[in-house]
């Protein structure tokens, strides 16, 4: 790890952490501004969450508004992407026959959210298998759009795909399936500070991201993005006093949003000091800590696929700030992902110490390692997991 960068996060000295896209770290100046206003909740509590905590959510909001370029009166706050998936699916209304249509590289707990939701109105569920690898991002597209009927009512998909961290072609997936109809609901878990991010001009019904993740706020901070002519159908998971407030100051979806029930907000208010601490770590600001992360990741990810005799799985416009590289197949009789923990993975980490994700991918016995890059990690860090799994797979 770069010692400049690394001594900005708690991280353990003895890990090669290569697996930030799981849960994300927090920087150390960042859990000290958490650490404040903790403090201020518990020395006063009723003043905190009563008096205090709407101008400062709103803080937060016009904060990061301001970095996804977004109008701050259509994001919501939740504790995580998930949460977000669940909310609109849980909203939306379907009737018997209706198609919602997903890739076959979605994230399991939003599947899962999915197929809930179908099972409960009698929808169908599609799934577009896409192309592994992936040639291209028209390939994607192609995979998709011969999905879409005059019965699909809704698309899920994933903007970087966990398992095998593809960037997927949002843009033209949005304004393709809007030109059929149908909305798109945006699982952006890994977006926020891995990629440039206009929700503006990107179009989709409903975006969700996490903070804790690549823009490096407390675990517990995410949001979920609501076009304004959509808002009035999305309800939070749970309903609270907003629900019934004579307030027209602000829009419901606010009032509804920012009280669920009594929580802890620190997360979510320390989503301003995350996006300047990691944001003053370059000079270039946020654009050059996304473009410093995609070009060591797209680095490492060439010299894995040399040492390991791989190939990459897809083009570089499709990776972001995580990758994946093939390794030899695993054990036939492995169970499905994600109840299976590969015991390389364990191995990896038990006898060298190195931190990162193993995947069953498409299913096993095939597999691959997903590799990240954030600012503390070094050129040292991938040349560490190479000979480790040189080694292990001899």
């Amino acid at each position: 790890m770069s010692a400049s960068f690394r001594s900005q996060w708690s991280l353990d000295p003895e890990v090669v952490f290569l697996n930030h896209g799981s849960f994300g770290a927090c920087p150390t100046a960042v859990l000290q501004r958490q650490a404040e206003f903790r403090a201020r909740l518990e020395a006063e509590p009723v003043r905190f969450l009563h008096r205090e905590i709407e101008p400062l959510l709103d803080d937060a909001r016009t904060a990061l508004a301001a970095f996804l370029d977004a109008d701050a009166d259509d994001l919501g706050f939740v504790p995580n992407a998930t949460a977000g998936v669940n909310t609109v699916l849980r909203s939306l209304r379907f009737a018997p026959g209706d198609e919602l249509l997903t890739t076959d590289h979605e994230y399991n707990a939003s599947r899962n959210a999915l197929d809930f939701v179908a099972s409960q109105w009698g929808a169908k569920v599609v799934v577009a298998k896409l192309p592994w690898p992936v040639p291209s991002a028209q390939a994607v597209v192609d995979a998709v759009l011969p999905h879409v009927t005059p019965r699909t009512r809704l698309f899920l998909v994933d903007h970087i795909s966990s398992q095998t961290a593809l960037v997927m072609p949002l843009a033209q997936l949005i304004a393709e399936l809007k030109s059929r109809g149908v909305e798109t609901l945006v699982d952006g878990a890994h977006g926020p500070g891995m990629l440039p991010l206009s929700l503006r001009t990107l179009g989709a019904g409903y975006y969700t991201g996490n903070c804790h993740k690549w823009l490096c706020a407390p675990k517990g901070a995410a949001f979920l993005h609501v076009r304004r002519d959509l808002q009035d159908a999305i309800k939070p998971l749970s309903i609270s006093h907003g629900h019934n407030s004579r307030r027209t100051d602000r829009s419901r979806f606010r009032l509804d949003f920012d009280w669920t029930g009594t929580h802890d907000p620190s997360p979510m208010l320390c989503v301003p000091e995350a996006i300047r601490v990691v944001g003053g770590l370059l000079p270039g600001g946020w654009p050059e800590v996304m473009a410093s992360n995609r070009a060591k990741v797209i680095a490492a990810r060439n010299r894995l696929c040399a040492r390991l005799g791989s190939k990459p799985a897809c083009p570089d416009d499709m990776v972001g700030s995580m990758a994946t590289v093939g390794l030899p197949d695993g054990y036939p009789e492995s169970p499905e992902p994600p109840l299976y923990v590969d015991p390389l993975h364990l191995r990896l980490f038990d006898t060298y110490r190195v931190e990162a994700q193993i995947t069953p991918w498409p299913r096993p016995p095939h597999r691959h390692v997903r590799i990240s890059a954030q600012l503390y990690n070094t050129p040292e860090d991938y040349e560490a997991l190479g000979s480790a799994l040189e080694a292990l797979l001899r």
